[in-house]
């Protein structure tokens, strides 16, 4: 995408503003077909009759007007705005439209915009847009390119109110809006009558023109914006809602939708004011081409923005950021036009509701059923004491909510909302009293008429009749610790409070922003940083408010909302959008909504860890309590169990009246009720009854008076050891089945983040990346047993001099971690470096003798392979895992002298999916595919989770064939017992049936320490246990007893001391199977003298070879017991390894023409590769440096004749490109596929002499889809590394793309190397050679792909499929050009080498071929081969292959009639 503003940018830059329109109609064309992600097939076949239908590729010509009102204050004018960069906003728009159009319409033209002629006069904005809009009607007649009557024409108009209008008078906001843009209505009114066939964009600048949004950022905001310097993106989103409603109202679309040929839609415009702070800043005079060409994108995403809302439906566009780069949006298959009023089925009219009024509608005042009302009969000095009555100070804290924002608003006011209607805030509004106006603070007054501090009427924080209201709208958590210290102050100076001894009672509520906004900084607005907030806040309260009680109102759960979004009503949807954009926004069931509830429920959990702490209790006047009415709180419904938007201001998200005095009738419940048995889940439609203090409590409770014990912050999770006998064993042990725990001297540990200790003391996502290894249970050595259980603390009591252990926190790099070598993200693969780090750091300790001590060597790994399984099953295939284990234990077994190896079986983390699938538990649901994709994520019938419990089961399987099989056993100090405790994981549950996570951690993943504690007991008791008797099960919430070692037998369990046999190995059959070929031919020499033609070039001539490449040239599949593996020395085209007679290769064969050919591939490293530049993963692209480096490696070595030496280069490349062409069609599209091999051939051709190219052309790819359709597993491998051959559904327009470009790939690579470019040098040719242009599938016996031929992940090939490769090279090379083989039937035999011919002994180019016969040095330029030559030679090709098809087929059918035996079949791809 950045890519696509960067070209687009500099296009226009290019191009001056009067420059020829038939050039930049070009350069448009050139874009429009060279960037746009969208289907080009969606073009329509004839124009639509109506502009409610109309596509994209309908629009003939894209023009606009424009006139932006200037800034006040900054000398900002619309000229400047439009003209501030080598290209104005408006050309830059209609260019930009114009080039994405193209893509669908590559005939589109563009008809620049006028430049502006305002003057300074009244309305002169509005005359300006009417006359641009009759010279540009006046152009658009007189172009002769175009048919003014029939041609559909693109229209936007750019503006802004010449007026601004203020929200600070809200009452007055509309009138205002509707006057400013009732002065733009004539120039509406003139393109309806003159301009037939139009869709018009109307795209309102104001909000980014007017001064609440310009003054943000500046010092001097106060003196040009009055009231605007203070106000929040509440108000701004307020504003800017104002203006997209009144034109939709001013519109009366269906007066402008009366014909069908004509339509005006709202657009939205830019958010932020980023571009015009900018601008008046840096200035206008500044020509720095950073400005410029920044400017220029934001242009350019403002022109991106105006066409992604062009696909969305009304009612259903996004306001976006003119700085932010946005995805090109495409017309839907469904409907894929240019959307209208009229086909989005929308309506600016209000809905009516029919829904029938609750039994508290309009109703906002409350009995007191209470009799007792009296204040305490002295001041009490304790917050546990104090009664209703005798509080005398009552404030609030928060956002819009506590100001009262719209609550007093009348339905569909929105623009009201800016109201603050402080008076009837339900937590210290004041208004009236309690017979008209359900408040706390007048329900407190019934109990003591003498209250002070709450609000009264309308207006801000800063109003006197505010009071002790400081709640500010639009405040996040982050605001509240100022709005504290305003309420500190406010208290101190006011004179009818005594600071000392007069009770206050302060509410705070807060959270709503911060969730709306979260997604944009998740760590900005995390959970942590909302608590850290709320005890900065809180903490001054505590500090400076004597005799307090403090309301902590759990904020509610906002994802709720949701459903007045969604549902049918009168709700601004726009608005609710830029109001809440995390809530409104994500789509149903998407990461990013499991993420805000998420991150709402940890709001909720952390502010109750707040209290609870107890960090507010330290004195006897002072508390915070947790009010948590809300907190399951849901969408209040009507009787017919609709959302009912009667609860809630005109905007959908405030509350109305209605709410604050349901939600006041809450809290002052709330505040009675005991804690432990406070109300979560008040319902606001339910009927509330005001309660009375108890008689025998009368108090307002808290913990103290409610006999509420707050729960341990200090779990302790240590152990008791009950073993008398903890004596080491004497004399000495000697053999490690006798071995007692006291004997054990060294601990060590190799594995995971699970060993690492990873989060477990953490009580955040954001120390995830701390590993807490002193805890870890196996290898952690912090504190003692007493307090923290794990092994090493266990072994330390029978053993105080045990060495090995980790102690506090950090990497596996630091000194602490000690033996500790596991490192978080490890797979099996990386344990047997671990091994060795370890052998290296016991071998260098001084505390450590290796051959006398006895050491105890914990591995556990696995749980990082399964949870990556499915995307790649054949790297992580039990195979594999099981050979990586075998490794690290062949290590351990040959160089660690007295151990016992422990290895804790793969954990079954299967279970692990209740926590994440569970919607009442508080885990990051929206991590699971970050965190384990393969196991978190999915139904649990899918086929992923199907693989993953296989590969569960063969990786358990694995290690217990291989310790049973006794490879460990050969001497008597050393052994491997497997503790299979973790086969079987029972997750634990609460007392709710949930499962509880306190014994994770908070990525739900990890243990915490509680289940560290557990798997320690679980490892020590499993230690014990004899081999066959051992626990294969474990439950997290057993109440595990440490064991003891038993008095006949206190041994660690091995297989002897448990008289435990191994069951007998089940025999293997491994065939080797040998992939060489035999070749006898007459003729071996080389020429009499060495050939100073190309076209007399023998094989034997051949001194030096190379190649270019991808992983298929590296050799990636031909070991089949390490698939990642490079193994060059195998490489069909230049691997050397071996002879002929075990491993075909081109060198292998070219080594019985000439045993000396230099240059060829050995082994697996890159050190004996030769002149094998190939990569793995390489595309089209890398080919011109993989020559550079293949120039420059021939001509710096020794061992040839730079000059003088033939040398022949096999190119092959393309399967990359095509596997990504659909994620980028740009990069990998045919021309740059073509341009890169032509860049590496002109490399070649200038700067090596004597050379003879193989062209290798790319294979028919699609073929491999018969692989994946027959195997599930390798179906999943072959779509993650090739999606766009396999990802696409049979017979779609995607498929059919791909199979032309694979098809474009081989024609256009064909016409470049017979262009003649390449044949004016006598020593150099490029000859395609085409086997595998129509490539035959191999089957087996029985009709199935036979995946012999290809590697694990059934996409590379296997060494018999390279042997194939290399023998169809070697066959083509041969062969004469026309006359070529154009397939490969993959049929194994070891004759099918074929010799060169007696009478032309040569490798085959196209003069040596017949196509030329005249003199290469005549000096004409004419292509060698003519073109109709070229056509052919491929449709020969074709004919070829569709004949030997045939032929196959035929044969095929009649072996099956007659039941005879054959080792393969084919089948045209």
């Amino acid at each position: 995408m950045k890519l696509l503003l960067g070209l687009l940018f500099l296009q226009l830059l290019s191009s001056e503003g009067d420059a020829d329109h038939l050039e930049n109609q070009e350069k448009l064309k050139a874009l429009g077909s060279f960037h746009i992600p969208c289907d080009q097939m969606m073009s329509s076949e004839s124009p639509s009759s109506s502009v409610h239908t109309l596509r994209p590729a309908d629009v003939k010509i894209v023009t606009a007007i424009g006139s932006l009102q200037g800034i006040q204050g900054l000398g900002v004018h619309h000229e400047h705005l439009l003209q501030s960069t080598g290209k104005s906003l408006l050309e830059v728009s209609v260019e930009t439209l114009a080039a994405l159009i193209s893509s669908f319409n590559p005939s589109v033209l563009h008809q620049p915009p006028l430049p502006s002629t305002k003057r300074e006069t009244s309305d002169s904005q509005a005359t300006d847009l009417l006359h641009q809009a009759e010279q540009i009607v006046k152009l658009m007649k007189e172009n002769q390119a175009m048919d003014f009557q029939n041609d559909w024409k693109l229209i936007t108009v750019f503006f802004s109110a010449e007026n601004p209008c203020s929200s600070c008078a809200s009452a007055l906001l509309e009138n205002c809006v509707l006057d400013n843009l009732q002065k733009f209505k004539p120039v509406l009114d003139f393109l309806y009558n003159e301009v037939p066939k139009a869709f018009v964009n109307l795209v309102d600048f104001t909000e980014l023109t007017t001064s609440p949004f310009a003054c943000q950022d500046y010092n001097n905001a106060s003196n040009q914006c009055g009231c605007f310097g203070e106000h929040s993106i509440f108000s701004n989103n307020i504003l800017r809602w104002s203006y997209q409603d009144a034109w939709e109202k001013l519109l009366d679309y269906k007066k402008f939708d009366q014909k069908n040929d004509f339509t005006v839609v709202v657009q939205p415009s830019p958010q932020e004011n980023n571009l015009l702070i900018r601008l008046g800043r840096d200035g206008f005079n500044t020509t720095s081409k950073t400005q410029e060409e920044t400017l220029g994108e934001d242009y350019i995403s403002i022109a991106l923005g105006l066409w992604n809302n062009m696909m969305e439906p009304v009612g259903q566009k996004q306001p976006y950021s003119a700085t932010k780069i946005l995805q090109i949006q495409c017309p839907s298959q469904e409907k894929p036009y240019l959307f209208t009023y009229a086909n989005s089925n929308y309506s600016s009219s209000p809905e009516t509701s029919n829904t029938k009024e609750t039994s508290q509608e309009r109703i906002y005042g409350t009995n007191i059923p209470c009799f007792d009302r009296d204040p305490s009969n002295t001041i009490p000095v304790s917050v546990h004491n104090l009664k209703p009555a005798d509080i005398n100070v009552i404030a609030a804290l928060g956002d819009s909510l506590t100001a009262g924002n719209g609550a007093a608003s009348k339905p569909q006011d929105v623009l009201d909302v800016l109201t603050q209607y402080r008076g009837v805030s339900w937590s210290v509004g004041g208004n009236e009293n309690i017979s008209t106006v359900t408040t706390l603070a007048n329900i407190l007054r019934e109990f003591n008429p003498s209250l002070v501090g709450y609000s009264t009427g309308t207006g801000k924080q800063t109003t006197e009749n505010a009071a002790l209201n400081q709640a500010v709208a639009g405040d996040r958590a982050e605001g509240v610790p100022a709005q504290v210290r305003r309420l500190v102050e406010l208290m101190k100076n006011d004179t009818r409070i005594n600071m000392q001894t007069d009770w206050k009672l302060i509410t705070l509520f807060i959270g709503g922003n911060d969730l709306c906004e979260f997604c944009n900084d998740p760590v900005h607005f995390s959970p942590e940083n909302y608590t850290y907030n709320l005890q900065t806040a809180l903490d001054i309260l505590h500090r400076e408010v004597p005799r307090a009680f403090v309301n902590l109102v759990t904020i509610l759960s906002i994802a709720n909302l949701r459903e007045l979004h969604t549902s049918q009503n009168t709700c601004p949807k726009l608005l609710m959008r830029m109001l809440c954009p995390c809530v409104i926004n994500p789509r149903n069931n998407s990461s990013e909504l499991k993420k805000l509830i998420y991150f709402n429920r940890r709001y909720q959990e952390r502010t109750r860890q707040l209290v609870e702490s107890g960090r507010y209790d330290t004195t006897d006047d002072f508390t915070v309590v947790m009010q948590p009415f809300l907190t399951n709180t849901n969408i209040p419904r009507t009787q017919e169990g609709l959302p009912d938007h009667s609860y809630f201001a005109p905007d959908c998200f405030h509350f109305s009246q209605k709410s604050h005095s349901q939600t006041a009738r809450a809290l002052w419940n709330n505040m009675l009720e005991p804690l432990g048995e406070k109300r979560d889940n008040q319902q606001m439609e339910d009927e509330i009854v005001l309660k009375c203090p108890s008689e025998t409590e009368p108090f307002l409770r808290t913990y103290k008076n409610s006999n509420y014990t707050y729960p341990s912050q200090t779990p302790d999770y240590g152990s008791q050891l009950l073993c008398e006998d903890r004596s080491p064993s004497f004399p000495p042990a000697t053999s490690v089945h006798a071995l007692k725990p006291a004997d054990v001297k060294i601990i060590a540990a190799l594995g995971d983040s699970l060993t690492a200790g990873t989060a477990m003391a953490s009580d955040n996502l954001l120390d995830l990346n701390i590993e807490y290894r002193g805890l870890s249970w196996s290898i952690g050595g912090d504190a003692s047993l007493e307090n923290v259980t794990t092994l090493p603390n266990i072994l330390r009591e029978f053993n105080a001099m045990l060495v090995g252990y980790s102690t506090g926190i950090g990497s596996v790099n630091d000194s602490n971690a000690f033996l500790n070598q596991a490192v978080p993200g490890a797979q099996a693969e990386h344990l047997s470096a671990q091994a060795r780090n370890l052998l290296r750091l016991m071998k260098t300790d001084p505390r450590i003798d290796l051959s006398a001590d006895w050491k105890l060597i914990t591995i556990h790994i696995g749980g990082n392979d399964l949870c990556n399984y499915c995307k790649d099953p054949d790297h992580y295939s039990a195979e594999n895992f099981t050979r990586r284990i075998q490794e690290t234990l062949d290590i351990l077994h040959k160089e660690v002298p007295k151990a016992l190896v422990s290895v804790v079986d793969v954990m079954n983390l299967l279970g692990l999916r209740q926590l994440f699938v569970d919607s009442q538990v508080q885990c990051p649901t929206y991590m699971a595919d970050y965190l384990c994709s393969c196991v978190l994520t999915g139904e649990d019938n899918s086929l992923n989770l199907t693989m993953v419990r296989e590969a569960t089961n063969a990786y358990q399987l694995g290690i217990q064939r291989l310790v049973e099989s006794g490879r460990y056993d050969t001497h008597e100090d050393f052994t491997v017992v497997i503790q299979p405790f973790l086969q079987n994981l029972k997750i634990p549950l609460g007392q709710d049936g949930h499962p509880d996570i306190s014994y994770f951690s908070p990525d739900c993943l990890h243990p915490s320490q509680k289940g560290h504690s557990q798997l320690a007991r679980a490892l020590w008791n499993a230690l014990l246990q004899p081999v066959g008797q051992k626990a294969d099960s474990f439950d997290y919430e057993a109440d595990v007893v440490l064991d003891c070692p038993a008095q006949d037998k206190p041994f660690l369990g091995t297989y002897k001391n448990s008289n435990y046999t191994y069951p007998p190995l089940e025999p293997t059959n491994t065939p080797t199977e040998n992939w060489g070929s035999d070749l006898s031919c007459s003729e071996w020499a080389p020429s009499r003298h060495v050939p100073a033609s190309v076209h007399e070039l023998k094989p034997a001539d051949i001194k030096v070879i190379g190649a270019l490449g991808d992983s298929l040239t590296t050799g990636v599949g031909a070991d089949p017991t390490d698939l990642p593996t490079e193994l060059r020395g195998l490489s069909w085209s230049i691997g050397g390894d071996g002879a002929l007679e075990t491993h075909t290769t081109l060198p292998n064969i070219l080594k019985k023409f000439n045993p000396n050919i230099f240059g060829f591939s050995s082994g697996s490293w890159k050190e004996t590769a030769g002149f094998n530049v190939a990569e793995g993963g390489a595309t089209a692209r890398y080919m011109p440096a993989q020559a550079q480096k293949l120039v420059e490696l021939m001509r710096s070595s020794s061992e040839i004749n730079f000059k003088d030496d033939w040398k022949l280069i096999t190119v092959f490349i393309g399967g990359n490109d095509l596997c990504q062409y659909c994620l980028d069609k740009e990069t990998y599209s045919v021309q740059k596929y073509v341009k890169h091999l032509q860049d590496m051939l002109d490399i070649f051709y200038e700067a090596l002499p004597r050379v003879f190219v193989s062209m290798v052309d790319i294979l028919d790819i699609s073929g491999l889809r018969q692989i994946a359709a027959s195997s599930s597993g390798c179906a999943l491998t072959i779509k993650n590394l090739c999606p766009c051959f396999f990802n696409p559904e049979e017979n779609s327009s995607e498929l059919q793309e791909i199979k032309r470009v694979n098809r474009d790939y081989q024609a256009e690579a064909l016409q470049l190397i017979n262009s003649g470019r390449y044949e004016e040098r006598e020593d150099f040719t490029a000859v395609m050679q085409p086997f595998f242009r129509n490539t035959l599938l191999p089957l087996d016996i029985d009709g199935k792909p036979d995946l012999s031929f290809f590697a694990a992940d059934c996409f590379h090939f296997s060494a018999r499929g390279y042997a194939e490769m290399a023998m169809a090279l070697w066959n083509n090379m041969l062969e004469p050009v026309g006359e070529k083989q154009t397939y490969n039937n993959f049929t194994h035999d070891r004759s099918k080498l074929k010799c060169p011919d007696p009478d032309k002994p040569f490798l085959s180019t196209v003069r040596n071929s017949g196509f030329r016969n005249s003199d290469l040095n005549s000096g004409k330029t004419e292509p060698l081969v003519p073109y109709w030559a070229v056509i052919v030679a491929a449709v020969a090709g074709v004919l070829v292959g569709s004949l030997f098809t045939w032929f196959v087929s035929g044969r095929r059918a009649k072996r099956q009639l007659l039941n005879a035996e054959n080792n393969t079949k084919e089948t045209a791809l």
